[in-house]
């Protein structure tokens, strides 16, 4: 099939990213700090790397499915320039793609650094939760030169449902990602702000549901995540922390041209009180358990 793919992180988008890359008849070389992982994944189909470079060395594509910028830092140059990152052993003329939610300027910044090196680069956010991932149903929003996107475009392609191609250079992606995370953190505070008063005046959670998802003031969100409120399941699909981080962005990126930012601001204050109250590593809905004097829903 032409050109190799190498992906690194398998977590919760990565795992789904790599398995529709195998569904699409591709071999993925596949790296990520817990080798166990990366091995199972490999019995099933593929190779498993033993370090971001050995991945590198076999791959005209890399992609990198981590948490942040840092551990793209990380992927691509090692640490403390112990080679064992990606960037010391790409091909002059292979893609680099990033998939992290990360400061646009970040991202703009590092298509400088890999050209210098070479190496060609597509910023190109994610979304669309696990089990898009896995069905090879996300959205991808990217942008890049057009001959990064000649050797990457059928690996992205097989991972996303919808490719957004958003411009010719880097941070166009990124910016509309940061975008998409506003709406997303606002409206799963605003979700829960609505639960929380419905379960303080007494109404039926199950029945308030029921009416606000078949009525106009019902969201992606409040469908998705009230759902884990009512099952009082808060294993970490998205954890609150993540929300700390991506809204702490957004503002981020407001405020370097002084943008006024009113609910974002406000919806990045909740989350930061929730992790703070304890439920940094729960799902984002946990969100709902910092407003007193409610009783929320318990596991049958």
């Amino acid at each position: 099939m032409g050109n190799a793919i190498g992906l690194i992180g398998l977590g919760a988008m990565g795992s789904g990213m790599a398995k529709s890359l195998r569904r699409a008849g591709y071999a993925p070389y596949v790296f990520d700090v817990r080798r166990e992982v990366a091995q199972a994944f490999a019995t099933e189909g593929g190779t498993a790397c033993a370090s971001p470079a050995a991945l590198a060395e076999k791959a005209d594509v890399v992609v990198s499915v981590v948490v942040n910028a840092a551990q793209t830092e990380s992927v691509l140059f090692g640490h403390n320039n112990d080679n064992s990152g990606c960037a010391s052993a790409m091909k002059p003329g292979s893609v680099f793609v990033m998939c992290s939610t990360v400061d646009p300027n970040w991202s703009i910044a590092l298509e400088a650094r890999l050209e210098k090196l070479g190496i060609l680069y597509i910023d190109a956010p994610i979304s669309g939760g696990a089990a898009r991932a896995a069905s090879g149903e996300m959205t991808m929003m990217s942008a890049g030169k057009p001959e990064a996107f000649a050797i990457a475009e059928p690996f992205l392609r097989a991972m996303a449902g919808t490719l957004y191609k958003l411009g010719d250079k880097a941070g166009a992606g990124s910016k509309v990602k940061i975008i998409n995370q506003l709406l997303a953190g606002v409206h799963i505070a605003a979700a829960a702000e609505a639960m929380a008063l419905g379960l303080r005046e007494g109404v039926d959670p199950a029945a308030l549901y029921e009416v606000i998802t078949h009525s106009a003031g019902n969201s992606w969100m409040f469908e998705n995540r009230m759902a884990h409120v009512l099952a009082a399941d808060y294993t970490p699909l998205s954890a609150v922390d993540i929300f700390v981080k991506d809204l702490g962005l957004v503002l981020d990126m407001a405020r370097a041209s002084k943008f006024p930012l009113p609910l974002s601001s406000t919806a990045h204050q909740m989350f930061m009180q929730a992790s703070t109250a304890g439920f940094a590593k729960e799902d984002d809905s946990a969100v709902i358990k910092i407003f007193p004097g409610i009783e929320l829903p318990q596991k049958k």
